[in-house]
Formats: C-alpha cells, sequence, structure tokens
C-alpha cells in the first residue's frame, strides 16, 4: 500500500490545510512563503503542491514529473477539499481527526485524569476520549465541533465520488 500523501498548501488556498488535516494528511501551511522556498520544501518532502497558482503548472519540474502539483479552481474549502480528493482519488475513511488543525503533528490519546485542569467542566464531565497534540499541547475531544466537521465532509464526500 502507497504511504499517504504529504502536502503543502500554498497561501491562495490555506484555510483548506485544516480540512486536509481534519482528514488526516500531513499538511505544511506556512505563510508567508516565498514560491521558492514552497518549491524547496515540497522537493526535499515529497510533497504535493495544492494551489491555485497557475504559474505553479509552468514549471519546468512539474511539467516533467518531479514535482506534483494539484490545481484547484473552486474558491471554497469544501470545493477545494473535493477537488483535491478527486485529483488523487484520496482515501478519506480510517484517519479523520487524527493531526493537530493548528500544527498539523499526529495527535496522541492522553488518559481523562491528565486534562482535568486543561477542559471545560462540562466536557471532562460528558466526554472520555481525549487528544493531545506533542506539538502545541493542544487538546481534541469528539465535541459537537467534531459533528459539525463530519457532517461537512460527508458532503463533500458525496460530491467527490
Amino acid at each position: 500500500m502507497d504511504p499517504a500523501p504529504k502536502f503543502i498548501v500554498d497561501n491562495n488556498v490555506g484555510r483548506l490545510a485544516k480540512w486536509l488535516r481534519v482528514l488526516g494528511f500531513d499538511t505544511l501551511f506556512i505563510n508567508p512563503i516565498a514560491d521558492e522556498d514552497l518549491l524547496e520544501i515540497a522537493r526535499r518532502e515529497g510533497r504535493i503542491i495544492v494551489t491555485k497558482d497557475t504559474a505553479f503548472l509552468r514549471r519546468r519540474e512539474v511539467m516533467d514529473g518531479r514535482l506534483k502539483v494539484v490545481f484547484v479552481r473552486s474558491n471554497d474549502r469544501l470545493g477545494q477539499l473535493r477537488e483535491v480528493i478527486a485529483a488523487l482519488n484520496l482515501p478519506v475513511a480510517d484517519r479523520w481527526f487524527s493531526r493537530c488543525l493548528a500544527c498539523n503533528a499526529p495527535l496522541k490519546p492522553v488518559a481523562k485524569a491528565e486534562v482535568a485542569h486543561e477542559v471545560p467542566p462540562y466536557v471532562y464531565a460528558t466526554q472520555n476520549g481525549f487528544q493531545r497534540c506533542p506539538g502545541c499541547g493542544r487538546v481534541y475531544w469528539p465535541g459537537t465541533h467534531w459533528e459539525r466537521m463530519r457532517a461537512e465532509l460527508k458532503t463533500v464526500m458525496a460530491g467527490a465520488e
């Protein structure tokens, strides 16, 4: 089985980074970043560039296949996500909510007792599954925000088929 693709998202589609991370894909977003720096990171780390900038499509290393670019046309983040999924035929069912939405690090399960003083009392009383980002320390749990995101993603998936 091929390893999951890794992405670097251009500034012109920055909001898309969060949604690729929601699906569990390693997605860099650095703002600001010069095109040459973005290209260097893509080369060095084997990342797929996601952009609305047609100039990337005209670069020799893209035209000859050394670098992969997904060009998106949609102006809204979920439409862009649908385009990326369709362009790469991405498997999207098994890694949802496994990366930090803020810094991209893989989340780690954490014991409920360890987050007692870090989450609101109601959340602590009603939730049992918590994850922490080892990069930035944020704590995640499957609350109502996850359900809203899941509903949006199901709409995206239906449109990507």
